[in-house]
């Protein structure tokens, strides 16, 4: 049986400095039916020559190159070219298990799940790795299961984050889930919130494939002032809560589910 066409898709700006070790990692995946997709998004460093060499090297290697418009924006012009039956995303500073596409995949079609969500790894230099994950290992889930691993650890990255899944394309493109480009931060939150109303098989993968790197940026919300993480929360909970209405766990859960307003995530 033919393995089915994965579109992975890596956001670009002014990442000149940690590509290479990213796009290696992709470029050398086990899993060969591929299409990857660089979006720059007007980096003014030698991310665009980076793209390019790797294009003459790998025929799969798809570049976007536009003006500078912010990373959802990226990430949906990328969506749009996308043809693959599943996509993955991979941001330009971290980098991929070898072998993180076909665990993804093949975890995807012996499941038949609509979600696959990863343990990953935590990267800092002097550090020691860290290992995250929130969900019962290698376990097959459907959505009220899910729903209520989920609101133990609401602002945790391991379910935020789109970086450490796979998504079935059919459903983004039927439902029309983008990434909201009227938000700057969690925005990867609420695409996932989207995906999750019409997603009905959910798969959590033991082994890590993702390596988060926090050199850079050590701390997500230290650039981001406490106004707009409150704001920005207030406005994503009215999905969050609506998902658990949908799903009539709210009345039960209600006090488990407004933690999500004060919740840190315990896995940065």
């Amino acid at each position: 049986m033919p393995q089915p066409l994965c579109s992975i898709i890596v956001p670009i700006y002014n990442a000149a400095i940690d590509l290479v070790p990213c796009m290696e990692s992709i470029h050398r995946q086990k899993y060969q039916n591929l299409e990857i997709i660089l979006v720059n998004d007007g980096s003014s460093d030698s991310s665009l020559e980076i793209c390019r060499m790797y294009a003459r090297l790998d025929p799969r290697i798809i570049i976007i190159d536009k003006a500078n418009s912010g990373v959802s924006d990226t990430r949906n012009a990328a969506i749009e070219r996308a043809t693959g039956k599943y996509l993955q995303f991979v941001d330009a500073d971290d980098y991929l298990d070898l072998n993180a596409t076909r665990l993804l995949v093949e975890a995807a079609e012996e499941n038949e799940a609509d979600l696959v969500i990863a343990s990953y790894c935590s990267v800092q230099q002097g550090e020691n790795m860290q290992v995250f994950s929130f969900l019962p290992p290698d376990t097959l889930m459907d959505k009220p299961a899910f729903a209520r691993h989920l609101m133990e650890e609401p602002a945790s990255f391991y379910y935020g984050v789109m970086w450490n899944k796979l998504y079935r394309r059919d459903l983004v493109m039927q439902h029309h889930i983008r990434c909201s480009e009227e938000i700057s931060w969690s925005e990867d939150m609420l695409f996932n919130l989207e995906y999750i109303r019409y997603a009905e098989r959910f798969f959590a993968l033991r082994t890590p494939v993702y390596y988060y790197v926090r050199r850079r940026r050590g701390s997500l919300t230290s650039s981001v002032s406490p106004m707009t993480i409150l704001t920005t929360k207030a406005s994503l909970f009215k999905y969050y809560k609506q998902l658990y209405i949908d799903l009539g766990l709210y009345e039960r859960y209600k006090l488990q589910i407004h933690k999500y307003l004060v919740a840190v995530a315990r896995d940065l």
